[in-house]
């Protein structure tokens, strides 16, 4: 699941077998194939926790899917991540008022499956990729009014700022499916470095192909 209905084009036509487009609601590319044999499926979620929320939930819930790998970009905000490093997001912060929704006595934690993280670690450990394992930021603001906030986050360990995963990990959680997300780095809060938005689109291979090798085996399990 990439944000980018673009990016989903790209997976499914560069990786997938005799894909078919089963949906382009509101320009939400959804497609279906065959990996190595094994049926899978790309969709985009679009951007941010209220349009993943949705997706997620209707995948979750009335089409009968066990598993969603998120694969999206992320802004590092951490001096050891470096532009095209891949992150696993074992957590998600989040400045979100996603979880209000489920009226808990007190704070939920977003969290990866273990099962899955584990299944693509080995995967880019077997391809050789450089990638880290930690917390994201889930973020309701791409342009914060709060120049602090970023630095507040970074000082305490989290890896990068992204817009999607901690609704995806609730909406996982509530309904006892799996969820990972994946992310490339495409650009360095810290430093100003980033790359450009057609790199984005079309040259984060590695996250793709981590995901689909991740699939296959969780598909075989």
């Amino acid at each position: 699941m990439p944000g980018d209905p673009l990016r989903a084009k790209f997976i499914a036509e560069t990786y997938l077998t005799d894909a078919v487009l089963v949906n382009n609601v509101r320009g939400i590319q959804g497609y279906t194939g065959t990996y190595k044999g094994q049926r899978v499926s790309v969709m985009a979620s679009g951007m941010g926790m209220p349009s993943i929320g949705i997706y997620s939930y209707e995948l979750f819930h009335f089409f009968g899917v066990e598993n969603i790998i998120r694969v999206g970009t992320a802004g590092a905000i951490n001096e050891n991540v470096h532009v095209r490093d891949v992150v696993f997001a074992m957590s998600a912060c989040t400045n979100s008022a996603y979880a209000s929704q489920y009226r808990l006595p007190g704070t939920f934690a977003p969290t990866a499956d273990y099962t899955l993280m584990k299944t693509a670690i080995d995967c880019a450990e077997q391809i050789g990729a450089a990638y880290h394992v930690g917390s994201c930021l889930s973020s309701d603001t791409f342009y914060c009014d709060d120049p602090t906030a970023t630095a507040q986050w970074s000082k305490m360990g989290v890896l990068c700022i992204e817009m999607e995963a901690a609704a995806l990990y609730m909406n996982a959680a509530r309904c006892g499916k799996r969820a990972l997300g994946i992310f490339t780095v495409s650009d360095h809060i810290l430093t100003g470095e980033e790359t450009t938005a057609e790199e984005r689109q079309t040259t984060f291979t590695t996250m793709m192909e981590i995901a689909l090798e991740t699939a296959l085996r969780m598909g075989s399990k």
